[in-house]
């Protein structure tokens, strides 16, 4: 069906499934940021349970390294910070991409003249019972 519809309207259809695959991508992205915040996040309130004095180790590539308890708190820390705001970022990127993904197919609704065909969001009247 593709093959008929006029040179804007494919050009319209090929943006949206552009979008689609980038908003898949920043999905991605955000889920994994939030649970690597999670991670860190119970990592960083389970220090509160130790004590100060405790031998420290912490993951470097394969290693585990001796640390102080007090730099092991200030990385994690730093760490849920930036992740906090990796999150957020990611999430309005989300939201952007939505608008867009939700304008451009209005205009390709528009440009079928609301007709059948314009993908599963269907036309003026569809879905109500």
């Amino acid at each position: 069906m593709q093959g008929n519809l006029p040179p804007e309207a494919q050009e319209k259809l090929e943006e949206l499934q552009d979008l689609q695959q980038t908003a898949q991508q920043v999905a991605a992205q955000k889920q994994q940021a939030e649970t690597e915040l999670q991670e860190s996040q119970t990592a960083l309130d389970e220090l509160d349970d130790i004590d100060e004095d405790s031998t420290m180790y912490r993951e470097v590539g394969e290693l585990l390294v001796k640390t102080e308890f007090a730099e092991a708190k200030d990385d994690l820390e730093e760490k849920v910070n930036s992740l906090e705001v990796r999150v957020e970022t990611l999430e309005k990127q989300e939201e952007r991409v939505q608008e867009q993904f939700e304008e451009l197919q209005s205009e390709l609704q528009q440009m079928l003249g609301g007709a059948g065909g314009a993908g599963p969001a269907g036309g003026p009247g569809a879905g109500g019972a």
